[in-house]
């Protein structure tokens, strides 16, 4: 049975997503880690073509964390391979839909072919406004916030912030995400209920949706269901139902 369209009026403006399950994909139907991380790359187009479709504009995927690095070799290897090969495979399709690349995290530890692949892509999509497409690639969530300390810190010696009047806005503007609008949506896949080290400052108030499924198996359906669901949350940032209405009414969206 087919889901029912969300609202467009009710869609969140900034979706996150933990892509998480692809080892134990492939690992139920007898294939090597690698087979199921391929398969996922199937999932990325369809979630990226259905937020184009419903016009939301802000998508951020969670691709490869700093901790992913103590992989085996060969695995981390093929992910940065298989990276490069599918911006090489969808870069025209993103490019010609009006969809911009941002890639957060710490690239200098990408190998330098896949990160000069991924510099161009960006460079390539730079112009785009409809859609901003954001891979959280060699990245995690607690050494943002250090380097965003760090930024802060030396600001304030440098006499260009008082630390007595230091405000969210001003580390926020020193994050990786900076100048984007924190998730109104975070969902995990694979039925694991954590976080994982992913847009820690970011996801204060972010409604969750866990669900079972391996992420080479989520597909517009799910997304789709899942975005109906999430336009019956009752959202109140810390507020009590009274004074709702009010606060939807001033909050920014």
């Amino acid at each position: 049975m087919a889901p029912d369209m969300p609202d467009k009026d009710k869609l969140p403006r900034h979706v996150a997503i933990i892509m998480d399950g692809n080892g134990r994909w492939a690992q139920a139907r007898g294939m090597t880690r690698t087979e199921g991380h391929r398969a996922a790359a199937e999932s990325v187009r369809s979630v990226l073509r259905t937020s184009r479709e419903l016009d939301i504009p802000f998508l951020t995927v969670f691709a490869f964390s700093s901790e992913n690095w103590g992989r085996p070799k060969k695995e981390v290897n093929f992910l940065m391979r298989l990276m490069d090969r599918f911006i090489k495979s969808e870069i025209e399709e993103i490019a010609e839909n009006g969809i911009k690349l941002k890639v957060i995290g710490d690239l200098d530890r990408v190998p330098a072919g896949q990160r000069k692949q991924v510099l161009w892509a960006i460079d390539r999509t730079a112009q785009n406004r409809d859609l901003l497409f954001t891979v959280a690639l060699s990245y995690g969530g607690r050494q943002e916030i250090l380097r965003a300390a760090q930024a802060v810190g030396r600001a304030c010696r440098d006499g260009e912030l008082d630390p007595d009047t230091l405000t969210d806005e001003d580390f926020a503007a020193r994050l990786y995400t900076a100048g984007i609008p924190d998730p109104d949506l975070l969902i995990r896949t694979s039925g694991e209920l954590r976080i994982s080290n992913f847009l820690l400052w970011q996801l204060a108030y972010t409604e969750l949706y866990f669900t079972p499924t391996y992420w080479p198996d989520f597909r517009k359906e799910e997304y789709l269901r899942i975005l109906t669901e999430y336009q019956n949350r009752d959202r109140r940032y810390g507020r009590i139902q009274e004074q709702e209405p009010k606060a939807k009414k001033s909050k920014k969206r």
